[in-house]
């Protein structure tokens, strides 16, 4: 039988490991694995402690971040029905392209914006999926032909889906933890089961998974070992670095001699 190594619950330790400018690969992991290509995350933008006002209806996001090709990741872990959930996320994600506008500047810089939900509730009804993707295309109504932007248009989306329908909209995925059945298929299972189960199974692979296993371990640890241990790790930080630097000053030094 798979060891099983069971951590403290996704929607608490997201607050405290991934607003830390410092831990990235966690949340790089899971957006990687959700979007099928590989994601770097350059800054945190916006988060939910960080609110200018507290009535302002946006603060209900978790996280804000942008990513090397300058797309904007909204993640919110959602535990209790809301009634116009949907119309709040698309004012979310409104409000994001608004504010990284300025008057006056050229519509190419608007942001492309992808907001993920991670729901502990039933948004749906009589489904059999746990992972919804929502986007706006583009379709004749007459041949039900997918809209293929000219040769003009298409250069002006660099870097993006060139063929089809422009893909500079906002992309929606939603995510119901609760009708997961714990069935292993593919790498995001992995990280579905993680959050349904607050558990990370030594047998699981998807990138980075493992490595939230360990960080939430530690913030499992009683605040007095929690110290201890990051005591130690500082310590083992600074002893690789004077090797390093003996090493270096040791090359030096003899490239002087010669």
């Amino acid at each position: 039988m798979e060891k099983i190594r069971t951590l403290i619950s996704f929607d608490w330790a997201i607050k405290n490991i991934l607003r830390d400018k410092a831990n990235y690969d966690v949340l790089e992991g899971f957006l990687s694995t959700l979007l099928e290509k590989d994601i770097k995350i350059l800054s945190l933008l916006e988060s939910e402690g960080n609110q200018e006002h507290e009535t302002d209806k946006f603060n209900r996001v978790d996280l804000i971040v942008e990513d090397e090709a300058e797309d904007i990741y909204v993640i919110e872990v959602q535990t209790g029905w809301e009634r116009y959930y949907l119309q709040r996320l698309l004012y979310g994600s409104s409000k994001l392209i608004v504010d990284h506008m300025k008057l006056g500047d050229s519509f190419a810089k608007v942001k492309k914006v992808i907001s993920i939900s991670i729901l502990y509730f039933l948004l749906g009804e009589g489904g059999n999926d746990y992972l919804y993707k929502g986007t706006t295309e583009f379709y004749g109504m007459n041949t039900n032909e997918s809209l293929r932007l000219n040769p003009q248009k298409r250069a002006a989306l660099v870097g993006r889906e060139i063929y089809s329908s422009p893909n500079i909209f906002p992309e929606y995925y939603l995510i119901e933890v609760e009708r997961f059945q714990d069935i292993i298929n593919s790498s995001i299972d992995e990280w579905v089961y993680f959050f349904k189960n607050s558990e990370v199974r030594s047998d699981f692979k998807s990138k980075n998974i493992q490595t939230a296993a360990e960080k939430l371990d530690l913030l499992k640890m009683p605040l007095e070992k929690r110290r201890v241990y990051e005591k130690y790790l500082i310590s083992k930080a600074s002893e690789k670095d004077m090797i390093e630097s003996a090493h270096e000053k040791g090359k030096y030094a003899r490239s002087e001699e010669r």
